[in-house]
């Protein structure tokens, strides 16, 4: 409709709607013709069949042919493929999940070990240091410190009334490329895809946020592509006082929902923990998750390299919030072979900046390393080549954030000091590992037991071929290598299905048994098929299967610690889980009768 102009001077009349004015093209009761293929909840694309496209005022709206989900899925594959870069894939991806969220779940279930790699890590990575230049469409909710006093009512915003699933962080401490601010809010939306087709959660459900208190990166000041507050990050005083009263609006808005606090820099992570973890349903997976599924690649890794677990001793790489997290959770594998706490944390040495963590080296240890430093160091070891030369460790595990870090002469020593030695380079992205898988397999002369953070290719070796991923033997293309994704110490194996199990049982929050059990759960879903093949983790094909026993050890552990709500599940708990768990498919779009 175009304005009608002043006789006078021909201007537009002030009261007079205009073709960008909201209530032309603004209809709330979504009446208008082809609503419904703008809201990617509903969307069914050229699926619509006959009799909808006639209901719902589609007609010459969509092209005529009527397809499945099965070819849509089978179409949006074959497009996937065609891109070359991981980073394309992405966006892609992303776009397909913003315009059909049926078709993208459909194909990220049936092609996990394609697609996880893309969605999450490594290539999330790529995509949050470009987040400003890739975006497309806002997704989940973001608040600052301007919105003090506001965020309950913020909530009501949300375009969905239930919530039972949500990721949040400050972009702190964003995998291992550090302060991402804003940008960080590719990992909340990248994990809650993986919470959706791996443990269940239906996508509707889900809310990806962000606190963008500010970041501390120089160039993000300046920079046009960065969309977060582009100031300083907060004083403790004003950020612990915004987060009360963000998780006191979560808490009012959705008491049943279950929190998690993802990548949050260690300053603030194990103090956040520590204050809302019996107050509500929450976990910090950096701490608790990484643990866990490292705490079960280590028991059959244990079971693999000869020594009992409980004589291992283990050098680690990095003492973070991830370092700790994975100790504590060991330590408690530990204990469950007989072993005191005290005990089970003698069997540790952790290397950070300044060289073997100890009492006695003269600094002010962060609190959260006080457990673990050292008070039998009879000398000062600077390096890690130094302390895995002085206490000749079994298991080498690195945590740190940077790459290349396990040398080819300490994989050597490693290879001297047992038989079959444990080497878990754990940090992602992929630039970011302590050392590939080949250089693992080669300086350890083919020995390792290898498990990574990111996905790496199969390894030639003395005729032999290792393979340091999850599971299946095939490949794609060498196009698709990220296909190979065998035994990857990745936390997608424990937090779905922690997250689901949780949530199910309306659990009043999440205890240290729950998640020990968890990884134990995680241990015991290897078959003998896969252990005798040296795999350490399950088959990523069987995510489903291995997150639904996950989700009932959790309950069961639940129950038993009198922190389920809910205890009835039918007599079989995890014919429950399986049940409850989404699934991608359309379901009628016309009116019932």
């Amino acid at each position: 409709m175009r304005a009608e102009s002043n006789s006078s001077n021909g201007s537009a009349k002030s009261n007079s709607p205009t073709l960008h004015s909201p209530e032309n093209f603004t209809k709330a009761d979504h009446k208008h013709p082809g609503w419904i293929m703008r809201d990617n909840g509903f969307n069914k694309g050229t699926a619509f069949s006959g009799n909808e496209r006639d209901t719902l005022n589609l007609r010459g709206l969509l092209p005529a042919r009527v397809t499945t989900i099965d070819e849509q899925t089978s179409f949006a594959l074959n497009q996937l493929k065609k891109f070359p870069e991981p980073i394309n894939k992405y966006i892609y991806l992303e776009s397909l999940k913003a315009r059909n969220e049926t078709v993208f779940y459909n194909l990220l279930i049936n092609n996990m070990e394609l697609c996880t790699p893309i969605v999450y890590t490594p290539t999330v990575g790529e995509a949050c240091k470009k987040f400003g230049q890739i975006f497309r469409s806002a997704q989940g909710m973001y608040f600052t410190k301007d919105d003090k006093g506001h965020m309950r009512t913020m909530l009501d915003n949300w375009i969905h009334d239930d919530v039972s699933i949500i990721v949040v962080t400050d972009g702190s401490r964003i995998l291992g490329l550090g302060d991402l601010g804003a940008n960080g809010m590719g990992i909340p939306i990248g994990k809650l895809s993986l919470y959706v087709a791996a443990g269940g959660f239906h996508p509707m459900s889900t809310l990806p946020i962000m606190l963008d208190f500010g970041t501390n990166t120089e160039s993000y000041m300046t920079d046009p592509c960065y969309l977060g507050m582009q100031h300083k990050r907060i004083p403790d005083d004003e950020y612990y006082t915004l987060v009360d009263e963000f998780m006191s609006a979560i808490k009012d808005k959705w008491p049943q929902a279950l929190l998690q606090f993802e990548d949050f820099s260690n300053n603030h992570c194990f103090k956040l923990l520590e204050l809302y973890k019996d107050q509500q349903l929450c976990f910090n997976d950096d701490i608790q998750g990484t643990g866990a599924v490292i705490a079960g690649g280590f028991i059959n890794a244990a079971k693999l390299s000869g020594i009992p677990a409980k004589e291992h001793k283990f050098a680690f790489f990095g003492a973070g919030s991830a370092g700790i997290g994975v100790a504590d959770q060991i330590v408690s594998v530990l204990m469950s072979h007989g072993l005191t706490i005290e005990q089970a944390r003698n069997r540790f040495w952790f290397v950070d900046s300044k060289g073997l963590v100890t009492k006695t080296r003269g600094d002010k240890l962060a609190s959260h390393k006080v457990a673990y430093a050292r008070t039998d160091a009879k000398k000062e070891l600077k390096t890690l080549e130094e302390v895995v030369r002085e206490i000749k460790p079994t298991a080498l595990i690195g945590l740190s954030g940077q790459g290349g870090k396990f040398t080819e002469k300490i994989l050597r020593l490693m290879a001297e000091n047992c038989k079959n030695p444990i080497v878990f380079p754990l940090s992602n992205p992929t630039t970011k590992a302590e050392c590939t898988a080949e250089q693992a397999y080669t300086y350890t002369d083919g020995k390792c037991i290898f498990a990574s953070g990111s996905p790496f290719d199969p390894v030639e070796f003395k005729g032999k071929t290792h393979f340091p991923g999850q599971g299946t033997r095939f490949f794609l293309s060498f196009e698709d290598f990220f296909v190979l994704n065998f035994l990857k110490g990745n936390n997608m194996y424990i937090f779905p299905g922690l997250g689901f199990g949780a949530w199910l049982c309306e659990a009043d929050r999440v205890s240290n048994k729950m998640i020990v059990n968890a990884a134990l759960a995680l241990a015991e879903s290897v078959t003998d098929e896969e252990l005798a093949r040296g795999q350490v983790y399950p088959s990523i094909s069987r995510i489903r299967d291995i997150e639904a026993q996950i989700a009932t050890r959790v309950i069961e552990t639940a129950i038993e610690e009198n922190l389920a709500q809910k205890t009835d599940f039918g007599g079989d708990i995890k014919a429950y889980c399986e049940s409850s768990m989404y699934q991608p498919q359309y379901i009628s779009s016309l009116p019932k009768l």
